[in-house]
């Protein structure tokens, strides 16, 4: 579906975006890639790797709406990964970090209805699922924002979902390369915020290709989120670095014990497929919508009331040899 399509990308020139762009030229034969940052250096840098004659580079901030409008002329297709993501950042400068993740949301959702762009696909995280920190927080926002922009669409053809997913292996900011880091320098112990802590993983190729498949499913409204293993972190630091101690240092500020992707409050708006699950939205819009089966013919049913897909309670868990295995392929 992405042939001889135009497709812009925010916050392109981080780990998503490179990976989608890959993984897209990869498959497909787009007409335009377009990847909207603010980072000239990280532009030209991405640039020197991704030099087929599709690709364009604009630099722009999700803050500036006005940018978005320009660089959305003629879009198709867009997929929204610009976010300030640190937790404990986010904690320190809060406006910052609301100006970026719901301001910016906005001026994507006005630009794309501006443009009367196709699909328009959210990144989310499992954060956003009842948060306790900021940058949860201003993802729960953005979700609201994503899927309440169905609701004023008029006759437009644009629709609005969002993807959610955990932690992943090996992006930037993330515990496997500050792991890498500290082994490489011949570290005596690993930094353990909390024996008991759990999270969900997800390498990006998964992430990506999930998000390609769900340009396919989207009907709009549509949270989707990936069944996908889980880890102790613990574990993550034996499977590392076997035989290396753990120093517990306890949790950083906004941190959660464990993540959550499907809250138990929203059971009865969640529907389970054969490899992900589907949150619909709590609001009716004007265009009706079955969600129980997608553009895919692939049905889903309701889960049960009071169903919650957290990393704790997960049924799926990876051992030390398949996190390696997964670190290879990363």
């Amino acid at each position: 579906m992405f042939n001889g399509k135009n497709i812009l990308i925010t916050g392109g020139t981080g780990s998503f975006g490179k990976k989608y762009t890959e993984i897209l030229l990869k498959k497909y034969k787009p007409n335009r890639v377009i990847i909207y940052s603010r980072d000239e250096l990280k532009q030209f840098e991405m640039s020197m790797v991704f030099k087929d004659p599709c690709m364009r580079y604009f630099i722009g901030d999700v803050r500036d709406g006005e940018r978005l409008k320009e660089a959305m002329q003629g879009v198709d297709y867009v997929i929204h990964a610009a976010a300030l993501k640190q937790v404990p950042a986010a904690e320190y400068n809060p406006m910052e970090c609301i100006k970026t993740n719901v301001h910016g949301a906005e001026n994507v959702i006005q630009a794309a209805l501006y443009n009367q762009v196709d699909k328009v696909m959210a990144l989310s995280t499992d954060k956003a699922a009842n948060p306790i920190n900021l940058y949860g927080a201003t993802k729960l926002a953005s979700d609201k924002l994503f899927i309440a922009a169905n609701n004023i669409v008029g006759k437009r053809k644009t629709r609005f979902s969002v993807v959610r997913y955990g932690n992943v292996i090996g992006s930037r900011g993330s515990v496997v390369p500050f792991f890498e880091r500290l082994i490489k320098e011949g570290a005596k112990e690993l930094p353990i915020t909390d024996v008991n802590m759990t999270r969900f993983l997800i390498t990006l190729a998964q992430g990506v290709n999930f998000v390609l498949k769900n340009f396919e499913r989207m009907q709009g409204g549509e949270i989707f989120i990936p069944k996908i293993p889980s880890m102790y972190m613990t574990d993550l630091a034996k499977a590392m670095a076997p035989g290396l101690p753990h120093k517990v240092i306890g949790i950083r500020p906004g941190e959660k014990l464990h993540e959550t992707m499907c809250p138990a409050d929203d059971s009865h708006l969640t529907l389970e497929f054969h490899d992900h699950y589907v949150i619909c939205p709590t609001i009716q819009f004007a265009f009706q919508v079955d969600y129980t089966k997608n553009l895919l013919n692939e049905a889903g049913t309701k889960v049960a009331q009071g169903f919650e897909y957290s990393s704790e309670k997960n049924k799926d868990w990876l051992s030390h040899d398949q996190f390696r295995e997964l670190l290879k392929e990363v």
